[in-house]
Parts: structure tokens; C-alpha cells; sequence
């Protein structure tokens, strides 16, 4: 059995979706922060830095949501969510999760750690600009490379195409702006079922939780 530790829209959703996606047999764990779940003995013995997403699969613990995410598709995707390895999609592919890791994506988090997540003192108004900069520089970048309709690497949907749809979505709700192909293609991925599915999943277990 699979199980995913985070909370329901961190990046632990990128994850819940492709495993919702891949149809497979798992289960959410909810991290509460404010009660300090993700800095018990437990949860740093699987990932030492107390941060989400999580999975143990069997006795195996995997961090990190794009080395999960294509860990999950090698294993259960039968030969989907990944373009056949040694090609030209496979360098294509492997080249937009890097780019949506180390350059979208990271502007996104340097605003979160300066609005809430970083202790105040340690919080500089100052970075928030310089992310939107650094944001708005590599959404121009993507938006070049994205297609005007379908996916990334054409009519399939692969791990980049969630990743990019989640770091889309992140943006939305930090209120950046999105050129027009970058918000079709957030819009074309928020209508598949999967996503849709697992943000009630995980989010009727995290009530749960709290409720309790």
C-alpha cells in the first residue's frame, strides 16, 4: 500500500493526482502543521527536513515531488506519464520538470517563505519583487515552449504536464499573471477528473482529521 503524507494542496496534490491518475491502490496521511506532525520523531526519520510531499511504498521512503512522481509512473504507469526513454520526447520532457522545478517554480516559493512561511524576522519585503521579476522571466520562457493545445509533448499527458498545471495553479492563487497559453493549458489540465477526484479525497480526510 502506498501512502502519501502532506496536506491537500501543497505540492503533495501533485502527487495524489498522478497517483489518482494511475489508478492505483493508496492512501493520504494529513500532516497538521500547527500541531508540529511534520516535526515528530516519525515523520523526520522519513524525511529529516520536515517538509511534504512523503511516500513509503512498502518499506521504501521516497521525498521529493518530481523524484516521487517519476518514481510512481516507472513503476505502476506501464509505460504511460513518461515518454520512452532515450528520446527526443524523453530529453524534451525531462527538460521541462527541470525548468518547472529550478525556475518557475522557485520564484512561487520565495514569495510563500517571505509572506508566511519563513519566522517574521526573517521575512524581507524586498524578495517579493524580485520573485515576481524572476516569475514573470521564466513564465515568458514557458510560455514559448508551450503548445497551443493538448500537452506538453503532444496528446498524452506525462509528469511534466501535472507539474506545470500544480505550479500554474500555485501562481493563480499568489495572484501572478499568466500569458494566454500558459492559462489555456492550466484551464485544459483543472478539467480532468482526476484532479477533481483527489482534492476531495484528501480534503474530506484532512477535515476529519481537524475535526477531531
Amino acid at each position: 500500500m502506498i501512502t502519501l503524507y502532506g496536506t491537500p494542496k501543497s505540492r503533495a496534490l501533485r502527487v495524489s493526482w498522478l497517483l489518482e491518475e494511475l489508478g492505483v491502490d493508496w492512501q493520504f496521511s494529513f500532516l497538521n502543521f500547527a500541531k508540529g506532525d511534520n516535526r515528530s520523531d516519525s515523520f523526520l526519520a522519513m524525511n529529516p527536513s520536515g517538509k511534504m510531499p512523503v511516500i513509503t511504498d512498502g518499506d521504501m521512503v521516497v521525498t521529493e515531488s518530481a523524484a516521487i512522481m517519476r518514481y510512481l509512473a516507472e513503476r505502476y504507469g506501464n509505460g504511460a506519464f513518461l515518454p520512452e526513454p532515450g528520446t527526443e520526447s524523453a530529453a524534451k520532457h525531462h527538460q521541462w520538470v527541470s525548468f518547472i522545478i529550478t525556475e518557475l517554480e522557485q520564484p512561487l516559493w520565495s514569495m510563500g517563505k517571505h509572506r508566511f512561511a519563513l519566522p517574521e524576522e526573517q521575512r524581507l519585503a524586498e524578495m517579493l519583487p524580485v520573485a515576481k521579476f524572476e516569475f514573470d522571466r521564466a513564465a515568458a520562457i514557458a510560455e514559448s515552449w508551450t503548445p497551443e493545445s493538448g500537452y506538453i509533448l503532444g496528446d498524452k499527458v506525462t509528469i511534466a504536464d501535472i507539474l506545470l498545471a500544480h505550479t500554474l495553479m500555485w501562481a493563480t492563487v499568489f495572484e501572478q499573471d499568466l500569458p494566454p497559453k500558459l492559462t489555456a493549458f492550466r484551464d485544459r489540465m483543472q478539467l480532468r477528473p482526476a484532479l477533481g477526484s483527489v482534492l476531495a479525497k484528501t480534503q474530506a480526510i484532512a477535515d476529519a482529521a481537524l475535526a477531531e
